[in-house]
């Protein structure tokens, strides 16, 4: 890890890579992190399930991607810490030839990307440092791994959330998508504030997130979620509770999280 990256690293303010880890279960966090993380659960106190709701979201659709549509391409942008079953290690299970790139600017990601880049010998697992903002520059990086002439997954898990700007998320999914041919699959989740999936705690809880910590989230209605799909096929159930996307026995419930899984045609 170069000097840069140290210096990038702020121990004295919450960064959601470390509180999502907090909220995980995992030890890779700060003080600061469990305090506002706290605090965010005291304001809504089922972000702790809507976290493990979207990992385990991850493992089903990723499952069906590789065992039932035949992926064997990953391209994860906003990895977030390495806990259990992540991308590769769930794909490689199915497909160990299947070949994984994680995307992400956090410098504490960063620094336990080795951790991510052990896949199977049969496939590959490369970390890349970049920006969601700039999706051309992480389409030339992933270039030497990934085939772009053949189907990828593109997955943006609670990462269009720090993309301010509706438009400019709407670009960076497009931007995305058209770069990849027909068989490539979107996978998304998204918080939200809509009442039918109990969003209304998020609202008081990302404010305090806001003014205490790093980086600023926003969360967008089930239209403006549908909006990034516009182009593709919604694979069933639609646009759901990520909980409720596919659940498996002793899975389900709502929390207030979109998600959904769609393929290019």
């Amino acid at each position: 890890m170069t000097s840069d990256h140290i210096d990038r690293i702020r121990t004295d303010v919450a960064h959601n890579a470390r509180v999502w880890n907090y909220w995980l279960g995992g030890k890779d966090n700060y003080p600061v992190d469990r305090v506002v993380g706290d605090r965010v659960a005291s304001l809504h106190p089922s972000i702790g399930e809507v976290a493990r709701a979207d990992r385990a979201f991850l493992g089903r659709a990723v499952t069906h991607l590789a065992a039932e549509a035949g992926i064997r391409q990953f391209l994860d942008i906003g990895t977030g810490l390495p806990t259990a079953d992540n991308t590769h290690e769930v794909a490689q299970r199915v497909a160990p030839d299947a070949r994984i790139v994680y995307v992400d600017n956090d410098p504490i990601v960063l620094t336990h990307a080795r951790a991510l880049l052990t896949g199977s010998p049969e496939g590959a697992t490369e970390y890349v440092d970049a920006d969601a903002h700039r999706p051309e520059a992480i389409l030339d990086a992933v270039a030497p791994t990934l085939d772009l002439g053949r189907p990828v997954a593109v997955m943006m898990l609670g990462i269009l959330n720090f993309v301010l700007d509706t438009d400019e998320a709407r670009r960076i999914v497009r931007t995305l998508m058209a770069a990849v041919p027909s068989g490539s699959h979107l996978v998304l989740t998204h918080p939200t504030t809509d009442p039918e999936l109990g969003g209304e705690g998020n609202v008081e809880a990302m404010a305090f997130w806001n003014a205490n910590a790093t980086p600023p989230i926003t969360a967008r209605s089930r239209e403006e979620f549908a909006s990034f799909l516009d182009g593709l096929e919604v694979l069933e159930p639609g646009i759901v509770s990520c909980a409720n996307w596919r659940p498996r026995p002793g899975q389900g419930g709502v929390v207030a999280q979109f998600g959904a899984v769609a393929r290019k045609p």
